[in-house]
């Protein structure tokens, strides 16, 4: 995986993680779901990677 891609998943994380936040802050528990969902698909993604840069695969 290039550095491109890992960077799109660390904003996405990074995104998720705001909106999460503002959505608590404000009581807007859709938001705050949306952002965690967010938040957690960048996690999963930057893990998936990790395990592929491990093994060396492209």
């Amino acid at each position: 995986m290039g550095a491109t891609d890992k960077a799109k998943d660390k904003l996405e994380q990074a995104e998720g993680k705001v909106k999460n936040t503002v959505g608590a802050a404000t009581g807007d528990r859709s938001m705050e779901a949306e952002g965690k969902a967010k938040e957690v698909s960048g996690n999963l993604k930057q893990a998936g990677e990790k395990v592929k840069d491990a093994l060396g695969a492209d």
